[in-house]
């Protein structure tokens, strides 16, 4: 049985801007053929087992030839698979779908495209350039920039194009810069005629360039801009002086890795994206119910003897969620929990204890286990019973300093933190040319299972390659053991939050 083929435009770079009907084929696609201008996260959407191939090209270097693109996605789907060919942009512009449509319908392979938000109109308004304007300019063209010149000259009629409409955009154009400024300027153009070259644009990479049709190869030639870049002539270009928002966020022109397990990053992810910055999501650990017997049996007697505790201590969001989920397991609800003072740290914990119904004792004004001792010590008397409902890595202070109070304290492990983390040949691409501008810890765990896992990779000196960007930590447990692995911590929560997190990012930033 035949396959299908999904011609996907990925849209202009920045992971968000896809189609939900894009987003819909990715998740599930057997196979994904992609190119450069694809976001690399996008690729975190696929489901298990499904695999990607790498097609994309590079300035004077094909991985492979579109002859050969076009056979490949018809062996796949020949072979029964569901097919996504993700392109950049969209792929009816300049995408060459046409090609790789015909050659499926020869051979009757079924097939659907699927528009995506083009680099011509997306790229500009990232830079604050509106390709209208209702005072400026009524229409524009779309014109490409990437053939040679002897080829553009057949292709493109300048007399007609230079002066058609209000705004011109030329895609890939960058290294015909000089061509098309003297071609235009030859038509009719202006040599004051505003220029603008945005490159990378919506990702973190994003730099853009401003000149005149008189003098912008110059400025490329000075600042060795490379490709790829959108080219937009024309007095909309003006516009950018006052509506440029992009590079105003906080966190603009920063790529930051997130460690975090994925049911956890969301917060994180989000909050970068919200200010500006672009995540990278690479989770290292996971978090999962404990199995086996002998795993189970301490806490199923916990639960029995669950009534005659006089605390219980959260130290996580995590330990809060399984808790209840093995409370649930055992047909118990919150009713059982009547006698015991329940305290929990960090405003995260906090809440989701509250959003089961209960309120937890004041709470500490430090954050950590430390802080639960200085807020509750006068209360925790000898004799007293604790439990402690935590994962299997968590440290073993708090019992300890609990134990020597005389408190009869039981340690639960009700979830188990495993490395996870598939090789991501992408992430340490970026690594070793330093886009990765800051690698956030939230755990003690993530700090060692990244090291585990670029050394997995391959790569021998992986707290080297880490010290060459920002090590941001959550709190002073996590910067010790980074400390102790021999990574240089710059930045450090004061607050240990995501949301403390954030701030100090910011901070670094703007080199407050």
């Amino acid at each position: 049985m035949k396959g299908k083929v999904y011609l996907v435009g990925a849209g202009p770079g920045d992971a968000k801007l896809i189609t939900l009907k894009g987003l819909e084929c990715i998740k599930k696609a057997d196979v994904i053929v992609y190119d450069r201008l694809a976001s690399p996260r996008l690729l975190r959407q696929m489901k298990p087992g499904a695999r990607k191939i790498y097609v994309g090209k590079r300035t004077e270097r094909h991985t492979m030839k579109q002859e050969d693109i076009n056979k490949l996605l018809v062996e796949l789907a020949l072979e029964g698979h569901i097919v996504v060919r993700l392109k950049g942009g969209d792929p009816t512009v300049f995408g060459r779908v046409g090609e790789e449509a015909e050659e499926l319908r020869k051979h009757d392979i079924e097939y659907e495209i699927v528009p995506g938000i083009t680099s011509s109109i997306a790229v500009p308004a990232y830079a604050g350039i509106p390709v209208t304007h209702r005072n400026i300019a009524s229409s524009f063209s779309v014109i490409t920039g990437h053939e040679h010149p002897d080829k553009m000259d057949k292709m493109i009629k300048w007399d007609k194009v230079t002066n058609a409409t209000g705004t011109l955009v030329f895609m890939m154009g960058v290294a015909q810069i000089g061509h098309i400024s003297a071609q235009l300027l030859k038509h009719g153009r202006p040599a004051s005629t505003p220029v603008a070259l945005i490159r990378w644009g919506t990702r973190a990479e994003q730099e853009t360039l401003v000149g005149t049709l008189e003098d912008i190869a110059d400025k490329v030639a000075e600042r060795d801009f490379k490709p790829p870049a959108v080219i937009v002539v024309g007095d909309v270009v003006g516009q950018r002086e006052r509506l440029q928002w992009a590079e105003q966020m906080p966190l603009f022109g920063r790529r930051i890795l997130v460690t975090r397990a994925r049911s956890q990053a969301s917060e994180l992810v989000d909050r970068i994206e919200e200010l500006g910055g672009e995540p990278y999501e690479f989770p290292v650990i996971e978090t999962i119910m404990p199995e086996g017997e002998d795993k189970l049996r301490p806490i199923r007697e916990a639960f029995d003897a669950i009534e005659s505790y006089d605390w219980l201590f959260f130290t996580s969001v995590n330990g809060v969620e399984y808790f209840f989920r093995h409370l649930d397991n055992e047909g118990m609800d919150v009713r059982s929990l009547h006698r015991a003072r329940i305290a929990a740290v960090g405003p995260a914990t906090i809440e989701a204890l509250r959003a089961r119904g209960i309120r937890s004792e004041a709470p500490p004004e430090q954050f950590d286990a430390e802080g639960m001792i200085a807020a509750y010590g006068e209360h925790l008397l000898a004799g007293q019973r604790a439990l402690l409902p935590r994962g299997d890595l968590a440290r073993g202070w708090l019992p300890e300093t609990l134990r020597s109070r005389g408190l009869n304290v039981t340690e639960l492990d009700t979830y188990e933190t495993i490395l996870t983390g598939e090789d991501d040949e992408e992430l340490l691409d970026l690594l070793q040319d330093g886009k990765i501008h800051a690698v956030t810890f939230t755990s003690s765990s993530t700090v060692r299972n990244l090291l585990t896992v670029l050394k997995r990779m391959g790569e021998e000196n992986a707290v080297e390659l880490l010290n060459r960007t920002a090590i941001a930590c959550i709190g002073p447990q996590t910067a010790k053991t980074a400390q102790e692995a021999g990574l240089n911590v710059e930045l450090m929560a004061e607050e240990a939050t995501i949301e403390g997190l954030i701030r100090v990012l910011c901070d670094w930033k703007t080199g407050k």
